[in-house]
């Protein structure tokens, strides 16, 4: 086998809560993760020298080997297990590029699942996860074929929901045309904590429920917990900064939108679906009112 084409999907935060920052410099986290359709499309073709290179249609995808995830992938099973081989990676963008839907993340892993497959490097899953995990937080997830999944540490840390393998949402997805860098809006979420410390005059938005609930509302197919127990810790620093977040949730509850959250750190915002004919007349709607945003129907896969 010389060439191999994988989806790599998407992801959304059902719940977000972020408990401290670590000396690593990371913070604690403990998320919900739910893998959805909308993915990408990645191309790996064997060359017979050892270079690297990354195509794709979307110029937003960073190119430099230090920026692009699935080059960082590539280059790190290479050297790790002295592979001799290169491999030509073309990327065909649907995922919007750093809308915390995990795009770069799947990417990653896509690219380790496909090269121990074309370079027959035999690797186990643990081996995947624990190079995964080097690469990124939400890498690790990906490695999983699973529609849900409970993490935490830094979100490196899976935990499986095989009780949740056949529940599926519909989602629409609304993406802003700005640039939401994380490490600021973690930066926020530090400065807002310490201001929350040392009184009640800067409250920082707490989570009422623990991760266990919004898994158990899955489990039992309970809309009404759900919609309580969904949270995201950075939203409130998110919208601060980046207002047109904070005005797609509020548009998609015009809309009659009732579960609506951000994923990530933004800047998507989505809304859960009682049905997909529910999802694509809400997507025809806003596209109709030319907000500008990306709008995307997508169901956990």
């Amino acid at each position: 086998m010389r060439k191999l084409t994988l989806p790599s999907y998407a992801k959304l935060n059902l719940y977000l809560q972020v408990l401290s920052k670590r000396p690593d410099k990371f913070h604690s986290i403990k998320t919900l993760f739910e893998r959805i359709d909308l993915c990408d499309t990645l191309t790996f073709t064997l060359r017979k020298d050892p270079r690297i290179n990354v195509f794709s249609d979307s110029p937003q995808l960073p190119r430099r080997s230090s920026q692009n995830l699935a080059y960082r992938s590539a280059s790190l099973l290479q050297e790790r297990f002295g592979v001799r081989q290169g491999v030509d990676i073309g990327i065909t963008k649907r995922i919007p590029v750093g809308a915390g839907m995990g795009g770069g993340s799947s990417n990653a892993a896509t690219t380790l699942l496909a090269l121990n497959r074309l370079w027959k490097l035999g690797l186990p899953r643990r081996t995947l996860l624990s190079l995964a995990a080097e690469i990124g937080s939400d890498v690790p997830f990906f490695i999983h074929d699973t529609p849900f999944a409970e993490a935490g540490g830094r979100g490196e840390k899976i935990r499986l929901l095989p009780r949740l393998s056949q529940r599926a949402l519909w989602h629409v997805v609304a993406v802003p045309r700005v640039k939401v860098l994380t490490p600021r809006i973690y930066r926020g979420w530090d400065e807002l904590a310490k201001k929350a410390a040392k009184g009640p005059n800067a409250p920082l938005t707490t989570a009422k429920y623990s991760v266990r609930i919004p898994i158990l509302a899955l489990e039992k197919n309970d809309k009404i917990l759900l919609g309580k127990a969904l949270f995201n810790g950075l939203q409130q620093v998110t919208c601060g900064l980046y207002p047109e977040v904070g005005r797609i949730a509020k548009a998609l509850r015009a809309w009659g939108a009732e579960l609506v959250l951000m994923s990530g750190s933004g800047p998507a915002v989505f809304c859960i679906c009682s049905s997909r004919k529910e999802a694509f007349s809400l997507v025809r709607r806003i596209s109709e009112s030319k907000t500008g945003w990306r709008v995307f129907a997508a169901r956990t896969r």
